[in-house]
């Protein structure tokens, strides 16, 4: 694993112990039984049909290790709505506060205002997490391949289901993948980004959909910045498209979200 992850993984195991002493899992777990939330079905959120092809699930996201601070005026709800009103079929919520200056917070206060599914992407690495994503309002969690032993995985993939939350487990190549099926992945992300070396291979979602399982949803990540890539990756596979710092960096989001999703007009 490349420095940057260590060191993300690092942070996040520390904060973690410190959350877990602070508020204990059974604490935490008991909070459930007064969660207003009840997760919603991300199936058919992101599974691509005739009538909507392509599904955007539109990232809220301040910061990343590689570029800094991607968006200066940062108002996570506002930010939502303009995705839902542009077209957004789900979204994913940054909560790492570190190197992404994310914030669990951002769940809950999005959940009040949107009807969309909402993936806590977050670096997991603990079922304590998972419980809090779903206290938090997240409806399904991201999982790196290859942050986690398939041991590891397989357990994490398995208490989300139990809980009633999805995962979309990320992979970057045949290994992850591997690893993926073994846990009973049902939404398999493919990062185009290498987490190493923060290269980019745009052809990635190509090489890796002929290995996967014809059942499973299937997510391209990173790097996607036109409607011409969407159909592209869409002819070969891909069922829904995660987006983050290219909206981001627009002015106006919901038009940048429906100029990716239907072309511009």
């Amino acid at each position: 694993m490349a420095k940057i992850l260590d060191d993300i993984i690092k942070k996040t195991k520390e904060d973690l112990e410190k959350r877990k002493k602070d508020y204990p899992l059974d604490l935490l777990g008991r909070s459930l039984a007064y969660n207003p939330f009840v997760p919603k079905d991300v199936h058919k959120a992101l599974k691509a049909t005739s009538d909507n092809p392509y599904r955007i699930i539109a990232e809220v996201k301040k910061a990343s290790p590689s570029k800094g601070i991607i968006r200066e005026d940062f108002e996570p709800v506002v930010i939502a709505q303009a995705y839902e009103k542009g077209g957004a079929s789900a979204l994913s919520i940054l909560t790492e506060p570190h190197f992404f200056k994310g914030d669990k917070e951002y769940l809950g206060s999005i959940r009040r205002y949107s009807s969309l599914p909402l993936l806590r992407k977050d670096f997991i690495i603990d079922k304590y997490q998972l419980v809090e994503a779903l206290v938090y309002g997240a409806d399904f969690v991201l999982l790196i391949a290859k942050a986690l032993s398939r041991k590891e995985l397989k357990e994490l993939v398995g208490y989300a289901h139990h809980l009633g939350l999805e995962a979309l487990v990320e992979i970057h190549d045949k290994t992850d993948l591997i690893k993926a099926i073994f846990a009973g992945a049902n939404i398999i992300g493919i990062n185009h980004r290498n987490l190493e070396t923060f290269e980019m291979d745009m052809s990635l979602t190509e090489k890796l959909v002929p290995l996967i399982p014809n059942s499973k949803i299937i997510v391209a990540e990173s790097g996607i910045t036109t409607h011409e890539m969407v159909v592209e990756l869409s002819k070969v596979g891909a069922d829904a498209f995660l987006v983050g710092e290219h909206f981001m960096r627009q002015d106006d989001i919901t038009k940048a979200v429906s100029d990716l999703k239907y072309g511009q007009k």
